[in-house]
């Protein structure tokens, strides 16, 4: 995308043209594009991750002030022993939370509204209360009880609550400014149809969509280079573009369903982004069964393609790597030690060799492996492939390579969030198949992108790992590598992390 595009353009998507009328929901001020590189997808706080949370913390400071409280003032040596102190601080906490519920204090748009918030919390803190002396009542219960307990309970209860809830304030108007809440969005097309849709998505003002730029080839008056208030930015190109630049969550494709040439030419590129792809359910007269479309803020949409590790998803993925990784660099820190001597004892040069290859979204990243080629030899860009008895691999580069163990420094790439332990593996920039870029030989070759890439894979694991000489081998990589993505658990990965030893003594095809 040419430079002037997003230093200029890109800016006003970040920030709407004045509009009349326009409003809130979709208005607001973002920060610049550089703020929201394509890789920082931790920029974003989803909705379902924020809600867990604060569910999560109301649920531990219930019962952990109760537990504080009758630590400090019941006279029991044995407080924990029987069932009632115990059955009252978690069935407390869980009737909170379900309360907190139904009074529709786990909404993302309530948490930064301090005094709407505030009555329904006492409310709903008091009815809780209520309910537990009612309970204790029926069953005949109070003498298992200090009076002193439940009242101090109720009053430190109830202020930890609203403090809780007035920070919570404070952090999601620090977010919402910083538009950490707020999903970019970017819609191809600029007919009438698009300006129906925006002002469709302008109707909520506390929507949590933020509109970034239209994108549309046609400039011969069929689509105006303003539309309902937003710059058009370029064509289908640009807008692939502009994803890889900078955090886009989502593309609206506003095409009528019956262009379908057009609407196949278009989800031909953009499926190959990590973004929500959805088609406006206006854009058909048919009706399906309502659990067939999702919602932008109150405007029906039809999924198209969805980002494939999201909310809760990503957490257990990023802690999984993390832990995982930490602990297999410490283990294993030994062998990186003799491997390392090793190298320097062979050959002269460093230790390390740096590789730029793609990572998450095209996004280059640098690559730590350790040296298996000559110095004067090395091929940063991997433009030639290695060989069976390439004279250009040392003695012990050859049996790392067939290890596999000139891998192993990449734990530190994953440790730094560039890989995870699991996912397609990262190529190099010139890799080829038959003297031809894998992009060129594979149809939607990157949309293994999607995800970041791994140190190990399902493709690996499969026997689809070293030299690309025919364009079949690249091919089943990125069909299982593709399969990886769609069928993607935690379970998966672990799987694939205990297989990849005994794949690795299948050397036939590693040199």
């Amino acid at each position: 995308m040419p430079n002037e595009l997003l230093s200029a353009k890109g800016i006003e998507a970040a920030q709407p043209l004045p509009k009349s009328g326009g409003r809130a929901g979709l208005t607001i001020e973002l920060p610049p594009l550089a703020d929201f590189r394509s890789g920082d997808r931790s920029s974003l706080i989803a909705p379902a991750i924020l809600r867990g949370a604060v569910r999560l913390f109301d649920f531990l400071i219930v019962a952990a002030i109760g537990l504080a409280v009758a630590l400090a003032y019941v006279a029991e040596p044995n407080l924990l022993a029987g069932l009632s102190y115990p059955a009252a601080l978690l069935g407390v906490a869980a009737l909170t939370v379900i309360t907190f519920q139904l009074l529709g204090l786990y909404k993302v748009r309530a948490f930064s509204s301090i005094m709407r918030q505030m009555p329904r919390v006492i409310a709903g803190w008091t009815v809780v209360f209520a309910a537990l002396v009612v309970v204790v009542f029926f069953l005949k219960s109070g003498h298992s009880f200090s009076r002193v307990w439940l009242a101090v309970w109720f009053a430190a209860g109830g202020l930890a609550l609203i403090a809780g809830r007035l920070g919570l304030a404070g952090l999601v108007r620090h977010w919402a400014r910083e538009g950490r809440l707020y999903r970019r969005a970017v819609i191809y097309g600029g007919g009438e149809f698009s300006e129906r849709l925006i002002r469709q998505l302008e109707e909520e003002a506390a929507g949590d969509i933020r509109i970034s730029g239209i994108f549309d080839e046609r400039g011969d008056g069929r689509s105006a280079s303003v539309i309902a208030g937003y710059p058009r930015l370029g064509g289908l190109n640009d807008l692939v573009g502009f994803c890889r630049q900078t955090r886009i969550d989502l593309a609206i494709v506003a095409l009528p369903i019956t262009a379908e040439d057009r609407l196949v030419d278009v989800m031909k590129e953009i499926s190959v982004l990590p973004v929500d792809v959805k088609l406006p359910a206006a854009a058909t007269a048919l009706r399906f069964s309502p659990r067939t479309y999702s919602r932008v803020g109150n405007v029906a949409m039809i999924d198209l393609h969805d980002t494939p590790i999201t909310d809760w998803g990503r957490v257990s993925k990023w802690a999984f790597d993390k832990i995982v990784g930490l602990t297999a660099l410490v283990l294993l820190a030994p062998v990186m030690l003799a491997v390392a001597i090793a190298i320097k004892l062979d050959s002269r040069g460093p230790v390390f060799f740096r590789q730029k290859r793609y990572g998450f979204n095209n996004e280059l990243i640098e690559v730590f492996k350790f040296r298996s080629m000559y110095t004067d030899r090395c091929d940063a860009t991997a433009a030639k492939l290695v060989t069976r008895d390439d004279p250009r691999v040392t003695r012990v580069g050859r049996f790392i390579r067939k290890t596999s163990l000139d891998e192993l420094p990449q734990l530190l790439n994953v440790l730094a969030g560039e890989l995870s332990l699991v996912g397609p593996r990262p190529h190099a920039l010139h890799a080829k198949a038959a003297n031809q870029l894998y992009d060129e030989v594979v149809e939607g070759y990157f949309a293994r992108h999607k995800v970041k890439p791994g140190i190990t894979g399902w493709a690996q694991i499969n026997g689809w790992r070293g030299e690309t000489d025919t364009p079949e081998k690249i091919q089943k990589r990125v069909e299982y590598d593709l399969y990886y993505i769609e069928n993607w658990s935690v379970f998966f990965d672990l799987y694939i992390l205990l297989k990849t030893p005994f794949a690795l003594l299948k050397t036939d095809n590693a040199y």
